[in-house]
């Protein structure tokens, strides 16, 4: 057990640490607003653009790994805007927001740092594969849906171009989709270029997981409870199972592989969930209340998913 909480005790202390900052007024909002900005806008993108363009491609992008894991996350989309529309009575925009709480795991913020102590740097290749997608596949998914069920008029065209103006404005997307292009063309970066992506890129994880600290103290838990229990127990519990179940049982992925994808479907749901509930205004407070209560709970649950690991 101490050797787990080596593993994951100091990425959630520098978590608190953000937290206690913005509390106690040493760190105000609009100082997490801008560290959240250079990480995501900035930072991340690096640290994604780096990797991505040094990835062996036919090495990590197995297609059964990521059948594993989005198997795994869709399901979970699916049973948790079933179960909010039909358990709890939720509305459709409501119910595709809370599904959407289920479907997008805190892979980046969480999941990186948490493989990367747990494993080390060589374990983080699968990791990126699956981090590559996530974004686009999630936003696909839930723009798709929402647009859908809101019955809003625009057409076809006009939910395609949202869904495309959402995914190619985004920092960490651009960054992503940069170093596939460098990977794919094989293009040479200079050295001194590199070198400078590289330093910013190392201020990333620390410095977002400070600022999701101050983001989460805004976070107040409040109401909707139950619905918030739901969406924990889909997201931290049932997607790791479905994902492990794929992963052991369907593929028999190698042990690398099956940590990755059980690993990073075990995180709790990330702050996009309530920038994706707040960018239509429904189920805010879920998925606010569920971001909170479920980066809480990840402690525990991610120290039993490491132990049952191989």
């Amino acid at each position: 057990m101490s050797d787990l909480l080596e593993v994951t005790l100091p990425v959630f202390l520098v978590l608190t640490a953000g937290y206690v900052a913005n509390w106690r007024g040493l760190f105000s909002d609009n100082h997490v607003d801008a560290l959240m900005k250079f990480t995501q806008s900035f930072a991340i993108p690096c640290l994604l653009f780096a990797a991505i363009s040094r990835l062996d491609l036919q090495a990590v992008f197995d297609w059964q790994l990521l059948v594993s894991y989005y198997s795994g996350s869709v399901a979970s989309f699916l049973i948790g805007a079933l179960g909010a529309r039909v358990v709890f009575g939720r509305p459709m925009v409501d119910a595709v927001a809370i599904g959407f709480c289920c479907f997008f795991a805190n892979t980046l913020l969480l999941g990186l740092p948490i493989m990367e102590r747990a494993y080390g740097q060589d374990s983080l290749g699968p990791v990126f594969a699956i981090i590559s997608l996530h974004a686009p596949i999630g936003y696909l998914l839930g723009i798709t849906a929402m647009e859908t069920v809101r019955s809003t008029g625009k057409g076809a065209l006009r939910t395609l171009w949202e869904i495309v103006k959402q995914i190619t404005h985004n920092g960490i997307m651009i960054g992503i989709f940069l170093g596939f292009a460098v990977n794919l063309l094989g293009l040479a970066m200079p050295g001194v270029a590199m070198e400078a992506i590289d330093l910013i890129a190392r201020a990333g994880l620390p410095a977002a997981l400070f600022g999701l600290g101050g983001v989460l103290y805004r976070y107040k838990p409040e109401g909707d409870l139950r619905e918030v229990a739901f969406v924990c127990l889909t997201a931290l519990v049932l997607q790791p199972l479905i994902v492990w179940g794929m992963a052991r049982g369907v593929f028999s992925l190698e042990t690398s592989e099956l940590r990755a994808a059980v690993v990073v479907s075990a995180m709790a749901p990330g702050v996009n969930t309530y920038v994706f509930a707040n960018m239509y205004g429904v189920a805010k407070r879920v998925a606010a209340t569920s971001v909170l209560i479920g980066t809480a709970l990840c402690i525990l649950t991610t120290a039993g998913w490491l132990t049952v690991l191989p």
